[in-house]
C-alpha cells in the first residue's frame, strides 16, 4: 500500500529474456557499464570534457529511477548532448525488442525496492 492505495505486484521477469539480454548486454554495454552493471567509478563526477563517466546500472545507480520509455529513448538515440553525454545511439544496432531484453536483463539485477519503485 502506498498512500492507501493497492500496488500492483512488480512484474515476474522472464529467464529466457533475461538470459537472452545479458547475452546483448554483454555485447553492447559491458564496455562501457561493465559485465557487472557497475558503471565507472566516480560516475557523479563530472570529466574535464563536462561529460559524465557511465553509471552504473546496478541498484546503487540512477538508472531504477526512470521510466522505461526514458530509458528505450536513450538507448535508442543515445545520451543527452545537453549534457555532454557520450553515450552512442544504438537504434542502428539493436531492435526496440532487443532494447526491451537488455532492460529486463538490467532489471534482474535490481534488488526488490528498486523494483518496486
Amino acid at each position: 500500500m502506498i498512500n492507501g492505495t493497492a500496488v500492483p505486484p512488480v512484474p515476474t521477469l522472464s529467464t529466457e529474456r533475461v538470459a537472452r539480454g545479458a547475452m546483448l548486454y554483454a555485447q553492447n554495454c559491458t564496455s562501457c557499464h561493465g559485465a557487472k552493471l557497475e558503471g565507472v567509478s566516480n560516475w557523479k563526477r563530472s570529466l574535464p570534457d563536462s561529460s559524465y563517466p557511465p553509471p552504473p546500472h546496478a541498484s546503487s545507480g540512477h538508472t531504477w529511477h526512470h521510466a522505461d520509455m526514458l530509458l528505450l529513448r536513450i538507448i535508442a538515440d543515445g545520451g543527452d548532448p545537453a549534457f555532454n553525454s557520450k553515450m552512442p545511439a544504438f537504434k542502428d544496432e539493436l531492435t526496440v525488442h532487443q532494447m526491451r531484453l537488455i532492460l529486463d536483463f538490467i532489471k534482474s539485477k535490481w534488488d526488490k525496492d528498486s523494483r518496486e519503485f
